[in-house]
């Protein structure tokens, strides 16, 4: 007993010493792991590299960009990514991915019992833990070495992040075949869309596809991938993920051997936005991308129509906020022989005809017009500026309602000399929107059939005004500065607004367009270069430019011939149900035209004789030629050339004579012109409609 005793004391002192052997080589075991783990952690980036994503207001891919190193790589959330596509990868490669630590013992021993019965690999065993282990640090080989440093470095991952966060990065990192990577890139790629909801068999397809990217390519080698999603569906009927009849009918949908592009919508503005990108955050504009793809393809289908070289570009905009819901730069963005690099929303042309509508507008709100007023269209000279319409032709006498419906020049000019082209652009400014003049030019008449420049995002801004009741937004899409101001601003009061708008809301649809309910004007500027067409309903604006980059002439062009089918085209593609026109404000005068004051029956019209109260205008002042001017006019030549006549002051019509005779008719305009009969001293003298008078005394070389 004694001795069985002492043996069992050395026993457990020896067992002892193990033990605490064993806990102290466990203890520096992990001791050292943990310093290993601090020196050497997996190269885990707070933010991935991926593709910078141009979305649209809703959060939609318009665009993406590859990264540097030349790949489709889309950040993944799940939440953007199908369920059961989510359960079947899981069920897939790795089923207790929710349990393991980052190494699934289990499915190892599995895989390597395999490998020794069949003496070939059956089955791995990695965790997609592993795999994203794999994929953030590419192995050189399949060694066994290289299999151990994943399994350490899934459970350094493990310790860094959540379950949720390695399936993203999984789902952000796994390949696809050729330059893509990550589910959204290969479901974009290979079925068109998001992979919020995939079919059954898309799912199972892009669980296959990862394990041999190129092998599995659908675009490549179509049998290889459509035998892999089988496999695929029968492991999850076996897993009990889906039912026999389920997989069936999965096994039946074709496998689509395209690769499509990737979302390229708003090229212009994405690329504006490049220098606002912040890595993993992505870009968003004011577009919706229903409306994009809309415009899109009214432009690109109206160009090959067309013809070479010709562009179009189109914006579209919510006058109540001034977002752009769809902007086309041009038909087609890579196609050289139209310049489609070129933003033609942005570029400054003369804008035709499509001022007119804020002419009459001025009119209205000055009392100077009413719809029914008439008004000549006939042969007029406006101190040598002649305007012709653009037929050629002239009507005689219209009203301001078919004035402006037909887009007449000589009546637009009649009015804007009344209303005045500094108030004009003055109204413009006002609006945010900077004509560009001449170089030390003043506002003159020729502002009113074009002779000024503004781009189509200018046309569409001062239009919301119209859509709005008289208030224009400032245009808007997101490329914008963060500071840049955003205003709102009265074009024109709400009476005048709405004259206008139930004018233009009259104008004949182009052929073979559909009613629409909308409003629209046109225009063509000189020489054929640009047409327009602007149009609108109680909310959107729709604004169209046809014509060359390079500024070219295109004989025929037209804004009711050439833009405004697109832009009842436009209207239809966009998806956006039409918004009623608002109705009449209260108070606004528009009586028939039998009903209409005298003052008002035809614009223009002068009443002979004395006025009828004190005039409030000072009296007139002849500036030009000054008293005593001697000047040379070759009145002995056949080239002789009158002599200009100017004014300040005085009340309008205008009487001018000259040595006591009358010059032809009287004139509203402050300046007019006088050929002499000859050399020698002359009187000129000009009277006003108060009858007050001024004289200078010339004498003519």
């Amino acid at each position: 007993m004694r001795g069985g005793t002492v043996l069992s004391r050395k026993f457990l002192r020896r067992t002892g010493i193990a033990a605490a052997s064993l806990v102290g080589f466990a203890a520096i075991a992990v001791a050292s792991l943990w310093q290993l783990n601090r020196a050497f952690p997996p190269p885990l980036p707070e933010k991935l590299a991926v593709s910078t994503e141009v979305q649209d207001r809703d959060g939609q891919l318009l665009r993406a960009f590859a990264t540097p190193d030349g790949y489709w790589r889309l950040e993944t959330r799940l939440d953007q990514v199908d369920k059961q596509f989510v359960d079947m990868l899981v069920a897939y490669e790795d089923k207790r991915f929710w349990d393991h630590d980052g190494v699934d013992v289990l499915a190892l021993a599995r895989a390597a019992g395999q490998f020794v019965s069949n003496g070939h690999i059956v089955s791995g065993g990695s965790t997609l833990s592993m795999q994203l282990a794999r994929l953030i640090e590419p192995r050189d080989s399949r060694s066994f070495g290289s299999k151990i440093k994943q399994m350490l470095r899934a459970i350094q991952i493990e310790r860094r992040l959540s379950k949720q966060e390695i399936l993203e990065r999984y789902l952000t990192l796994a390949p696809y075949g050729g330059n893509l990577e990550g589910v959204r890139a290969a479901s974009l790629a290979y079925f068109g869309k998001e992979p919020r909801r995939l079919t059954v068999s898309e799912a199972a397809l892009l669980v296959a596809l990862p394990q041999l990217p190129e092998r599995r390519r659908p675009d490549r080698n179509l049998g290889i991938a459509h035998a892999a999603r089988d496999r695929v569906l029968t492991r999850m009927v076996s897993s009990g993920l889906l039912g026999e009849r389920e997989a069936a009918r999965a096994a039946l949908d074709d496998v689509s051997g395209l690769r499509r592009k990737l979302p390229a919508l708003a090229a212009h503005a994405a690329y504006a936005m490049l220098p606002k990108a912040v890595p993993g955050k992505p870009l968003q504009l004011t577009i919706r991308k229903s409306v994009q793809e809309g415009l899109e393809q009214v432009a690109k289908d109206a160009a090959s129509k067309l013809g070479p070289r010709l562009s179009v570009a189109m914006v579209m905009a919510d006058s109540r906020t001034g977002d752009i819901l769809g902007e086309v730069g041009s038909a087609d963005f890579f196609d050289a022989s139209r310049s489609g690099w070129i933003d033609m929303t942005r570029i400054i042309r003369s804008p035709g005809s499509t001022l007119k509508p804020f002419i009459y507008g001025l009119a209205f709100e000055q009392g100077l017009v009413a719809q029914e007023t008439i008004i000549e269209d006939s042969p007029a000279d406006f101190s040598g500026y002649r305007p012709k319409n653009f037929d050629m032709g002239y009507q005689g006498d219209v009203s301001i309602r078919q004035a402006l419906q037909l887009s007449l020049n000589v009546p637009a000019i009649r009015v804007l000399d009344a209303v005045g082209p500094a108030r004009l652009t003055a109204r413009f400014r006002q609006a945010g929107v900077s004509p560009v003049l001449p170089v030390n030019e003043a506002p003159g008449l020729a502002i009113g059939l074009g002779g000024v420049g503004v781009t189509l995002r200018d046309l569409v801004q001062l239009y919301t005004g119209l859509a709005n009741g008289g208030k224009a937004h400032t245009l808007h899409d997101g490329t914008e500065p963060a500071n840049a101001e955003r205003s709102t601003a009265t074009i024109l009061d709400d009476q005048a607004n709405w004259q206008i708008t139930d004018i233009l809301s009259g104008v004949k649809p182009p052929e073979g367009a559909s009613q629409r309910g909308i409003a629209y004007k046109t225009g063509t500027s000189y020489g054929y270069r640009d047409a327009w067409s602007v149009g609108f309903d109680g909310r959107y604006v729709l604004g169209v430019w046809v014509g060359r980059a390079d500024a070219g002439a295109v004989p025929g062009l037209s804004g009711y011939v050439s833009a405004a089918p697109i832009l009842f085209e436009g209207f239809v593609r966009s998806g956006l149900a039409t918004v009623p026109l608002p109705g009449r404000p209260a108070g606004v005068f528009s009586p028939r035209r039998e009903d209409l004051p005298v003052t008002l029956a035809r614009f223009g019209a002068v009443t002979e004789g004395l006025a009828q109260a004190a005039p409030t205008e000072p009296a007139p002042t002849i500036i030009f030629p000054p008293d005593g001017a001697r000047v040379d006019l070759a009145t002995n030549s056949p080239d002789a050339s009158p002599l200009v006549l100017k004014l300040q002051g005085g009340r309008a019509p205008f009487r001018w004579l000259a040595n006591g005779k009358p010059l032809t008719g009287i004139d509203r305009r402050r300046t007019a012109t006088w050929l002499p009969d000859g050399a020698g001293y002359s009187t000129l003298t000009v009277i006003d409609a108060a009858g007050r008078a001024a004289s200078v005394k010339v004498f003519v070389e």
